[in-house]
This record gives C-alpha cells, sequence and structure tokens, in this order.
C-alpha cells in the first residue's frame, strides 16, 4: 500500500500553460513510462501534481526554438517553497572531444536549462536559474550521476530480506544479495526518470500571482508544479528516527516479524518490528545501576519481552510527515498523535573494553540498546542481525531477541542521550558484564573493565571450536579471540553447485601465529569437512599441502546432482592423516554408516559434540551416548567440541574443547598433538575440576 498524498502542498493547475502532447515529445525528452499515462491528480514522493488530461496538450516544453510558455497562475498564494516535476533533454556527455561521445549518463553539469520566475502580487519577482544537475537532471541518467539539488520522482524503497518473505509465505520481491542491502533507491533500475526539485521562495510572505517558465540554452519539460508553506526543506527527510506504535485493530506483525501496512508520506518506513521490553531492574543481577565486582553473574542469557501488541517503527520522514498504519493516520509533529517517540541516537561516541588493571583493549562479543529496548549497533554493524543459514557472515550473533556485534576492542557507537543497556562477554573463563549506562551530551568515551575470573590458560588449557563455516578468516579471528576461542578451525566444503572457503585453503598458513605475524594466542587454520550423505561427514583439520578433493561426493545434497561416488570417508581420512592433520566425526552420532568402520581401522582421531546455540539447545545426549559405545568397546576417542556455526544465529565456540598442553609450547601443531593424546573435555559453559 501507498500513503495518501501529503495535505501540505496545493497543486498548481497548469492547463494554461501546457503547450506539448508528450506522446509526440521527441526521444531527448521523452518521458518516464509511469508519466507518459498518468493523468489528473497524481502524487510523487507523497507530494500531489495536476497532470493534466489524457487527449490534450499536457506537458510544458520550456524551449525558445519550440514556442512561447504562457505564465501558470498561482492565484495569489503564498508558499515557502514550489516543487517541480520536471527534467531536461538527454545529452551525451562530452568526456573528452572526440573520443567516447556517445555516452548518455548524465554527467554534464552546471549548463544553464532555463529561469523559472515567481511574480509577486505586488509587482516584484524573483528569477531562480535552474541548472543542469543541479535543479534538474536529464531523464537518462548512468550510474552516479545524480543531482545535487533535486530528488528523483520515485521514493527510496524498504523491502524484506529474502528469508523473511518467504517466511510470511511471500515470493521474495528480491534475490538473496539484494533483499540483504533493505532498500532501494528512487534511482535504481535503469528507468528513465523526471525529477523533483524545491524552489525556495525568498519572500514567503508575498503573494504569487503566477509562475514563469523561461526558456534558457537547454530544452526542459515540465509535469507539474506544487506549493508548500511547510517550513523545513519539503524533499529532505531527515535522519533516521524510531517510535513505539501501539497496533490498531487487525494489525499483526507477519510470519517474517514485520508489521505490513505502515506507511508515511513525505519519507520511508524503514522497518515496523515487534517492541521488545527488557526488564531493566534484572538486567544486572537486580541492579541496574550496575553490580559489585565481587557481585554473583547474572542471568547468562536474560531474553526480553516480545511484544505481540506494540511495534518499533524506524523511519526517515520531513518533520510535517504523516504515519499510517491500520487505515489510521498520526501527524509526526503533534506530541498527542498516539506514537511515542524514542530519543534520537546521535551521540557518537567511543567504547573501549579491556581486562582489569590493563589499558589495553580486548576483543568481545557487545550489545547495546536504548530504554525503549531498541538496539544500537556499533557504527559498521548491521541493525538488524539475519540469523538464517548463510546470510550474515560478518562478525555477529544474535542470540533469539538479543543482537550483538564482535568488536575488536574499540568502536564507535551513535547513542542517544540518557538510559543505555550494555552487555559485553568474552568467553567462560571472563566474567560477563551488564550494567546501565547515562550518556549525557558531553559523553565522548565509555571504557568498560572485563574480570578474568578463572585462569586456565595460564595453567595451560586452550579453547578451540573444531567446526565453523563460511566466515572469512579474519572475521573468525575477531569471533575467536571475542569469544576467548584460542583455536578456530574454519572448514572448506560444498553444498551442492555452491563452494564455501575455498580459495581460503592454502594448507599453510595458520593465521594469528607468530610466523605470519599474529600475538600466537588466537589461531585461525582452514581445513575442510568432506562430506557424503548416506557414508556420512568428516572434518579434516590442519592438513597441509594440496587440499583434498572432491569435497563432496556422490550426488545431493551434499555434492552436486551427477556427481560420482568417487571416495569413501576413509579414504578422505587417510589423505588428511598422510598430510599431517587431525580427523574428526563431527556432530555426533550421525551421519552414521561408515563412522563406525572408521574408528575401528583406527584413522578417526576424536568424536565432536556439537551445538549450534548452547541458550536454544544443549548437547545431543544420542551424540554423548554414541560416544560413550566405542568407549565402552575400548575405542578411547577424544572428545571435541565443534559449533558448526554456518550462520549468525550460531555462536562460534557457544560449545567449544578445552585442550591442554602439558609441557607443550602453544601452537596449532602442539594443539593437534595434545588433542590426539585425549587432554581434552567440552563444555558449554561449566568448568568442573575433578582429582581422582
Amino acid at each position: 500500500m501507498a500513503a495518501p498524498a501529503s495535505d501540505r502542498f496545493t497543486p498548481l493547475s497548469l492547463a494554461g500553460a501546457y503547450n506539448a502532447y508528450r506522446g509526440k515529445l521527441p526521444d531527448a525528452l521523452a518521458p518516464p513510462p509511469d508519466l507518459a499515462g498518468a493523468f489528473g491528480r497524481q502524487a510523487f514522493r507523497g507530494v500531489p501534481f495536476d497532470l493534466g488530461a489524457a487527449g490534450a496538450m499536457n506537458a510544458v516544453l520550456v524551449d525558445r526554438r519550440w514556442t512561447t510558455v504562457a505564465p501558470v497562475p498561482a492565484g495569489g498564494l503564498t508558499a515557502t517553497y514550489l516543487v517541480f516535476l520536471h527534467h531536461v533533454e538527454d545529452r551525451a556527455s562530452d568526456y573528452l572531444t572526440g573520443f567516447a561521445d556517445d555516452a548518455v549518463d548524465g554527467n554534464e553539469l552546471g549548463d544553464h536549462a532555463a529561469d523559472y520566475v515567481l511574480r509577486y502580487a505586488d509587482g516584484s519577482e524573483h528569477v531562480h536559474p535552474i541548472r543542469r544537475r543541479f535543479a534538474i537532471q536529464q531523464a537518462r541518467v548512468g550510474w552516479g550521476a545524480s543531482p545535487f539539488a533535486a530528488v528523483p520522482m520515485y521514493p527510496d524503497r524498504v523491502f524484506a530480506s529474502a528469508a523473511e518473505d518467504l517466511a510470511a509465505g511471500r515470493l521474495p520481491a528480491h534475490g538473496y544479495g539484494r533483499g540483504e542491502t533493505r532498500h532501494g533507491s528512487g534511482r535504481d533500475g535503469g528507468a528513465r526518470l523526471a525529477w523533483l526539485y524545491a524552489l525556495p521562495n525568498p519572500h514567503p510572505e508575498r503573494a504569487i500571482e503566477a509562475v514563469e517558465l523561461r526558456p534558457g540554452g537547454d530544452c526542459c519539460v515540465v509535469y507539474g508544479i506544487a506549493a508548500t508553506q511547510v517550513a523545513e526543506h519539503p524533499l529532505r527527510p531527515g535522519a533516521r528516527r524510531k517510535l513505539l506504535l501501539d497496533l490498531p485493530p487487525g494489525a499483526a506483525f507477519d510470519a517474517g516479524g514485520n508489521l505490513p501496512g505502515v506507511e508515511i508520506d513525505l519519507g520511508a518506513v524503514i522497518s515496523a518490528r515487534p517492541a521488545l521490553d527488557y526488564d531493566h531492574a534484572a538486567w544486572n543481577g537486580g541492579d541496574s545501576a550496575g553490580a559489585a565486582p565481587d557481585a554473583a553473574p547474572p542471568a547468562p542469557d536474560l531474553q526480553p519481552a516480545v511484544s505481540a501488541t506494540r511495534a518499533l517503527v524506524e523511519y526517515a520522514a520531513h518533520p510535517d510527515a504523516r504515519l499510517y498504519a491500520g487505515g489510521r493516520g498520526y501527524d509526526l509533529r503533534d506530541p498527542e498523535a498516539g506514537p511515542l517517540a524514542v530519543a534520537a541516537a546521535e551521540r557518537p561516541v567511543t567504547i573501549r573494553i579491556v581486562e582489569r588493571g590493563s589499558a589495553q583493549p580486548v576483543a568481545a562479543r557487545l550489545h547495546l540498546h536504548g530504554a525503549a529496548g531498541e538496539y544500537l549497533p556499533p557504527k559498521g554493524n548491521h541493525r538488524t542481525v539475519n540469523g538464517n543459514w548463510f546470510e550474515d557472515n560478518y562478525g555477529e550473533f544474535v542470540n533469539g531477541a538479543n543482537q550483538y556485534a564482535y568488536v575488536p576492542g574499540e568502536c564507535v557507537a551513535d547513542l542517544p542521550l540518557g538510559d543505555v543497556y550494555v552487555e559485553i562477554a568474552r568467553g567462560y573463563e571472563v566474567r560477563p558484564l551488564r550494567t546501565r549506562v547515562t550518556v549525557a551530551a558531553d559523553t565522548a568515551e565509555l571504557v568498560f573493565e572485563l574480570d578474568r575470573v578463572l585462569r586456565w590458560r595460564e595453567r595451560g588449557w586452550v579453547t578451540a571450536d573444531t567446526h565453523v563455516h563460511f566466515l572469512s578468516p579474519q572475521t573468525a579471528l575477531l569471533e575467536g579471540a571475542a569469544e576467548g576461542v584460542n583455536v578456530v578451525n574454519l572448514l572448506a566444503s560444498q553444498w551442492g553447485e555452491m563452494f564455501s572457503n575455498v580459495a581460503d585453503f592454502d594448507g599453510a598458513t595458520t593465521l594469528g601465529a607468530r610466523d605470519f605475524g599474529g600475538s600466537g594466542e588466537f589461531l585461525v587454520r582452514v581445513g575442510t569437512e568432506n562430506r557424503m550423505q548416506v557414508l556420512g561427514h568428516i572434518s579434516l583439520l590442519g592438513y597441509s599441502g594440496p587440499m583434498i578433493h572432491p569435497l563432496c561426493s556422490g550426488g545431493p545434497s551434499e555434492s552436486a546432482i551427477g556427481d560420482p561416488q568417487e571416495v569413501t570417508m576413509a579414504q578422505w581420512a587417510a589423505r588428511c592423516i598422510e598430510q599431517g592433520g587431525v580427523v574428526v566425526m563431527p556432530h555426533g552420532p550421525n551421519p552414521q554408516c561408515e563412522r563406525a568402520a572408521d574408528i575401528v581401522l583406527g584413522v578417526v582421531d576424536a568424536m565432536e559434540m556439537m551445538t549450534f546455540n548452547p541458550c536454544d539447545a544443549p548437547l545431543n545426549p544420542y551424540g554423548i551416548a554414541d560416544w560413550y559405545r566405542y568407549l565402552n568397546l575400548g575405542y578411547r576417542l577424544p572428545v571435541v567440541g565443534g559449533s558448526d556455526k554456518m550462520a549468525a544465529s550460531s555462536q562460534l565456540g557457544g560449545v567449544r574443547t578445552y585442550t591442554q598442553l602439558g609441557d607443550r609450547d602453544f601452537t596449532y601443531d602442539d594443539w593437534m598433538a595434545a588433542l590426539k593424546a585425549g587432554n581434552t573435555f567440552v563444555t558449554v559453559g561449566p568448568l568442573a575440576e575433578i582429582t581422582v
């Protein structure tokens, strides 16, 4: 649906000035398709225009070579701005005389196209020059040739992601990649365009008798004029704002988590999603102002209540805009209209995260939200983290309704003035922090100190995630450091015709190692997960030399249709061992079949327990039972933990391997040796020492 046209504008009739038929204009002046057959009262970007009638002259051609233009009567109205719907003739850009002269892309700049003249009732006039690519632009433009002071006739668009459309039972309006951008400009698409220009009236108190369109050096077409008395520029919607809206009767969120049918006349609704109601009294162990360092840690997973009756609406709109929902209109300038304004996040604040006793920033997982429950991401992070498979691999995590960004210890976030609620986590040995801070107009920096309450790393234990997909190696390194995971095994693989992380594999590099310029404390190594839908999956970690192909075999759903069954899991395992790697049976107990044979053959080094997110599901009890079947038969397989992270809803290191190095140094090779020796345990959080 589209919002009704704004009543802040008065269309002027151009009937007495029309001197051309749109359908007979030359090609360089041909109207956009949506204007060619649009007549009567029409609205563009919420501004109403009178576009004349079909079968009669319905365009104003401003060209001294063609004909004179009669003045457009204004009837003595007063206005702060007059908005024109127009375009200039198409022209090839002169990049270099005699070279590439056929590029009709709109990069010509500054030529005097026309003068628009305001004639006042007192006999005075104001002449306003209209220059190409400033107040006006041609209908055909290339990428990057937008005008400086005019906007396209089409509004900016907001659309759901492909996954949200599918969840709501709709065909995706855009493909996956474009769907994730969630927006489009009115200039996108390559279609011919007319442009809206708001001419400022230097004498808004004077009555306007007529508008005169005087030719300049170019040829222009004017389709409509509208007058307004709004104080602010009518075509500048302003910065992003939020409000809380009680759902009108009959309105409901769709299965994709969006509220359909919310529109704004002079702007765009960016999103309308369920409001989140946090228990701020319990945010930090019952003390919303912050807890003492020796206080008991707060609940590990504090989820907000997701409202079914109130929406958090994010929008960009003119101050005099009206929002429409459920057939009702709300005046955004009127504080009594109904929606509750949310404090704007406009104060840039540097956030530094350090361990207590050190000024050195440390990577961490960060969540911020405001008093209305609105997520406040650091700059460079998504405002809506996409938790769907293969759709957000950019250093973020979404756990239920809570969204997080992984930060390298320092970041900048735009915050609202007032209360901001903070959650910071850094693995299982650092006390998680939840607190409330108050942001003032002069707040420039916030420093948070984390307490390391367990020191297992100092006693020779290192942590690892044996099973991660899709991240770039550098993002995996950041997430590992932020989650306190010393070793991240990033596994290339195949899903039908899609291959992941193959180009990140070189069989040699351990990112983060001292040998490769890193600190040596957090490491990322690319291996492979080789898969066959019947025989099973097998993870090949840390091997050197060439990649072990095929990555998958035997057809869908692992390899592609028509791929032959050309290898067994035991052959994959043998090649990994020959190339100095570690062989892991992933995500026990499935897939089964060849798993038992390979364990008996002695080509498996460890069995993996996994969970995507321990807050959603614990370890699979059947995987634990399956592991004990082998232990009870005398096959002393070490146990490892891997998240199988393939989405932002999966937590890297949510289940992790603890490995005791003994007298070994911490290198990737020594970690593999300690793992093979069986000095491991797996946890989703609890750490327990047992002496026998």
